[in-house]
């Protein structure tokens, strides 16, 4: 039979088929023999004997996998942005976007806890960034989730942010029937508790989506240091005009970017972010 896993707890896996049932089944020893495991989001081939008892035999071909967190074949992404509790970081973001966009997954930022923003000047900015993002060609969503419903037909769409930020209070909101676990932001630490602790497929809205661990920090880049530009699109675009091919836009003259981000046309913070990338990618390339 084939079908697709849904989740995984305690060495099982769930296993939604295509006659719409579903499966619990073990992995054979081969995949831990050949250092390779199932994924929630894997679509599988797998076969029940007669007490019941079902057993993966192969993984079908993914089209896209994220370690951080563990899913396969993602159509897209919701990066769960909170603007207070715990403070903004538009650092840990681009992180999530770059990542995102290396793996040819559509990203959509969502930001949440708006709501608790008080100071009309602080609003105001949070709005500039959005629609900076927007301008970039990002999907951009203010606490809004119906129209983030919109976005889920014919998707396979990810949860993924700091913990605390509220991934788990947006998914109750969306269907109020998953009864996700929520718990309250630390004073002390300014972050949430991982209340999530597995990952698990969810149907809405003709889609699906997985509700994933948050984690407190984020370094899952998976791309070298010379293409890491072609993960931030508006740095893309502006390279086709740098006097260089091969232009990094950090130190070579000539370059499209850098007169940008002088003209105040691309964001400081996501070239400041580039940058530091870039030296982390690069230190990285050299001790492999």
């Amino acid at each position: 039979m084939e079908g697709q896993i849904y989740q995984l707890l305690s060495g099982f896996y769930l296993i939604h088929a295509a006659n719409n049932q579903q499966y619990t089944a073990k992995a054979r020893g081969k995949f831990r023999k050949n250092k390779v495991k199932p994924m929630v989001g894997d679509f599988v081939d797998f076969s029940v004997d007669e007490n019941d008892e079902g057993y993966i035999l192969d993984i079908q071909s993914r089209k896209n996998y994220l370690i951080r967190p563990s899913v396969s074949n993602v159509d897209q992404a919701v990066v769960v942005t909170a603007v207070v509790e715990p403070d903004l970081s538009l650092n840990l973001l681009d992180r999530q976007l770059v990542t995102l966009t290396a793996k040819n997954i559509k990203p959509i930022i969502y930001f949440s806890k708006l709501d608790l923003v008080n100071e009309q000047e602080t609003y105001d900015k949070l709005m500039t960034l959005a629609q900076n993002y927007q301008t970039i060609g990002y999907t951009v969503v203010l606490n809004d989730s119906e129209q983030l419903r919109k976005e889920f037909k014919n998707c396979l769409t990810v949860f993924m942010g700091q913990t605390g930020a509220g991934k788990s209070t947006l998914l109750n909101k969306l269907d109020p029937a998953l009864q996700i676990t929520t718990n309250q932001i630390s004073n002390t630490l300014n972050r949430g508790k991982h209340t999530t602790r597995k990952v698990s497929l969810y149907s809405i809205e003709d889609g699906l989506i997985a509700d994933t661990p948050g984690f407190s920090s984020y370094d899952d880049f998976n791309v070298a240091s010379k293409e890491l530009y072609k993960c931030f699109p508006e740095f893309k675009q502006l390279s086709q005009n740098c006097k260089y091919r091969e232009c990094q836009h950090i130190n070579e003259p000539h370059c499209a970017v850098k007169e940008a981000l002088e003209q105040q046309e691309i964001m400081d913070s996501r070239y400041k972010n580039y940058l530091q990338f870039y030296q982390q990618i690069k230190q990285s390339e050299h001790q492999y």
